[in-house]
């Protein structure tokens, strides 16, 4: 007998199905996500190992690039000589100025307007006579229109052209005005004196036009130096000079760089020493060819018959350590022997070596030196070199001598520069010219063979000079040196001053000799200075500054000066106030001020201790005279420079005073690294007066 169910089971039955029904869907469900995840896995694999090979793709292209560039740099070094005669032959003609300029070229404004043509507004007719009338009208109100148009674009035109004419005169006027076309014509005429001298074998023009020529080469690769010493034989129309030859750095150390993975680094593969050694060999060889075909191939005059050239370097000499030019190459060849050459064919150490039978460093690696036949200091007297076997003194030198030889030092820098005729030159010593893009130009040069320091007049007349030609920069050159206010006068100028130190530093630095009075080394010597019985040193009283503070309103002042090593006093005996009018060694001291001064402080800067590198001039309030005074009626202030006879030399501006402040640095005279001093203004204010700021130096305030 069987018995109906109840419908539990089948209730249990169904959730049991409906729950095996969501395992299977959450298993399904995660088999669906774990497959995603894989996915997304083989995804970033996939992307981190494309983000390897692109990245391995990029150092591998960039030590491709490295090793294209270093074999680039050997091909250029290989046909230097090659393309190097390729260049045009130097032409006195490029020392010349033009004296006229560009012709008037107005463009499109040259073109008139054309005119509407009246034959061109036929009307279109009509099928009746009002029609036709009314077309005829049209046509003629057309015609009008673009006639009075056209009319008034030319007088818009002949406006734009009348006003572009007078911009035009305007500028060719300043181009060519009576200054600058004098200037322009003493120049020419320097040149024009140099050819004649050159043609009539005259020493000093042949250097100078054949080192313009080596200077100016277009052959010559602006990467290799520049630097000739020279002489010219006129009896035996030779030229004798060193030219300086690239160092053995100018050949890669390195031959190709490959990528390493596991250091994940570019490195360099070395070149083989023999290889660099005979590569640096073979570049000398070509820089010894070059320089003999550019001097030939500038010699439109004849002045040639032969050149002797020896090549040096200048570097560290490796059996004393001391810098000094080894020379590694040296050939002298006849015109004619060279002329039957055919220099970009040849081998050019076989060429120099065998052909020409000059001599050539065989380990010039290691910079083994070779005997220079005939140097430039062997030529006669009354020959015109660069240097001679003892440094000559700059002070004694003829002023001419002196001159030429700044011109010289241009020269070598890699500039264009002639002296200028001694009457009518304007103030102008030497014309130089710096070829180099941008930041070259026009340069105006002023030589002062001094002892004593130049005045901020000297500065303040070349500044006029330098306007007067249109000039990009004028230089004045000394044997002795500048004070704060030709310093502070030339800053921010186009105005360079170069003092007899740097000078002498200059001329050795580019292969030419010179010294300052006796002293060795070439360094400018040291002012004379008294020594007292307890041993210290008295300043010069022939030899100082008075420096002058005055300004506006009734306040009462005590005016300091602190000498010092950086922001730091040498010592309490050095900071000169109401209670220490003056430096143990006298250098500096507080005077008595005459109108229209309020206080006063003599200072000889060239007698300051060697350590002290500023001399710092403070301002604070009297607390006696006014005691409840600040610095704000402090102002139109300022410090007159005057030499040893009370002769102003300059005004040093200063910053005027705030309110609540009672003590004020005016500012600073700080040695520069030639031994000038500079002015530089302060203008930090102090409420807590002197006290506060000298301790700001160093001063312990009791």
């Amino acid at each position: 007998m069987s018995r109906r169910s109840n419908g539990l089971v089948g209730v249990w039955a169904e959730a049991q199905r409906q729950q095996q029904r969501q395992q299977e869907a959450h298993a399904g469900y995660q088999r669906d996500l774990d497959r995603q995840q894989r996915a997304h896995q083989r995804e970033i694999a996939s992307s981190y190992r494309e983000q390897r090979r692109a990245y391995r793709e990029q150092r591998e292209a960039e030590a491709r690039r490295r090793t294209e560039e270093l074999g680039a740099q050997v091909a250029s070094l290989q046909r230097l000589l090659a393309e190097g005669c390729r260049a045009p032959a130097f032409r006195v003609g490029a020392l010349a100025r033009a004296e006229q300029v560009a012709a008037f070229d107005p463009g499109q404004l040259a073109q008139p307007v054309r005119m509407p043509e009246q034959h061109r507004y036929q009307s279109q007719g009509g099928w009746t006579a009002a029609r036709r009338a009314q077309a005829q009208a049209e046509a003629q109100a057309s015609f009008e229109r673009d006639r009075q148009a056209a009319q008034a674009a030319e007088t818009q035109r002949l406006q734009q052209l009348a006003a572009y004419r007078q911009q035009y005169e305007h500028w060719a006027e300043g181009q060519l005005g009576e200054g600058q076309l004098g200037e322009i014509r003493r120049h020419n005429a320097a040149i024009t004196a140099m050819t004649t001298g050159l043609r009539n074998g005259d020493p000093e023009a042949a250097v100078e036009y054949f080192s313009a020529a080596l200077y100016a080469s277009t052959g010559w690769p602006e990467g290799l130096p520049r630097q000739v010493s020279a002489a010219y034989d006129a009896g035996a129309r030779q030229l004798v000079l060193n030219w300086e030859l690239p160092r053995y750095d100018v050949v890669p150390e390195a031959k190709s760089a490959r990528y390493m993975i596991n250091a994940d680094q570019v490195k360099d593969s070395p070149r083989p020493v023999t290889q660099r050694r005979t590569l640096y060999r073979d570049v000398l060889a070509q820089c010894l060819l070059l320089v003999l075909r550019d001097l030939f191939a500038a010699d439109e005059f004849g002045a040639l018959e032969s050149v002797a050239l020896n090549g040096f370097v200048d570097d560290h000499d490796p059996t004393t350590g001391r810098r000094a030019p080894m020379f590694l190459g040296t050939v002298m060849a006849s015109r004619s022997t060279f002329a039957a050459l055919h220099l970009e064919q040849v081998n050019a150490v076989t060429c120099l070596v065998d052909g020409l039978r000059g001599q050539l460093s065989t380990r010039p690696d290691q910079y083994a030196a070779v005997r220079p036949g005939r140097v430039p200091e062997d030529v006669g007297n009354g020959v015109v070199t660069h240097g001679g076997g003892e440094e000559p003194d700059l002070y004694e030198m003829d002023p001419i001598a002196f001159e030429g030889l700044v011109a010289d030092l241009f020269r070598a820098m890699g500039m264009q520069a002639v002296t200028t005729q001694r009457s009518n030159d304007g103030g102008v010593d030497v014309d130089a010219l710096d070829p180099t893009p941008i930041r070259g130009g026009k340069i105006v040069v002023q030589v002062k063979r001094y002892r004593s320091t130049v005045p901020p007049t000297a500065v303040r007349d070349l500044y006029g000079t330098v306007q007067d030609a249109g000039a990009n920069k004028g230089v004045l050159v000394t044997t002795s040196h500048f004070g704060p206010g030709a310093h502070t006068f030339a800053n921010g100028k186009p105005l360079e001053l170069v003092a007899g130190s740097e000078l002498v530093d200059l001329l050795h630095r580019h292969g030419l000799r010179g010294r300052l009075g006796s002293g060795g080394g070439g360094q400018a010597p040291v002012p004379a200075q008294r020594t007292a019985p307890d041993s210290v040193r008295e300043a010069d009283d022939d030899d100082h500054n008075v420096l002058g503070m005055y300004w506006s309103g009734n306040v009462a002042l005590d005016v300091c000066a602190l000498v010092c090593h950086g922001n730091r006093v040498l010592d309490d005996d050095h900071f000169v106030f109401y209670n220490n009018p003056r430096t143990p060694d006298g250098t500096v001291r507080a005077l008595v001020p005459l109108a229209p001064d309020k206080a006063a402080i003599q200072v000889s800067f060239d007698a300051l201790p060697e350590r002290a590198d500023r001399l710092v001039v403070i301002a604070a309030i009297d607390p006696v005279a006014n005691p409840a005074a600040d610095l704000s009626e402090f102002t139109d202030a300022g410090i007159r420079l005057l030499d040893a006879e009370g002769t102003p030399l300059d005004r040093l501006d200063v910053s005027d005073g705030r309110d609540d402040e009672t003590a004020l640095v005016l500012g600073s005279f700080r040695r520069r690294a030639n031994g000038d001093w500079e002015f530089v203004t302060g203008g930090r204010g102090y409420r807590g007066g002197l006290e506060e700021l000298v301790q700001d130096y160093g001063i312990e305030v009791e």
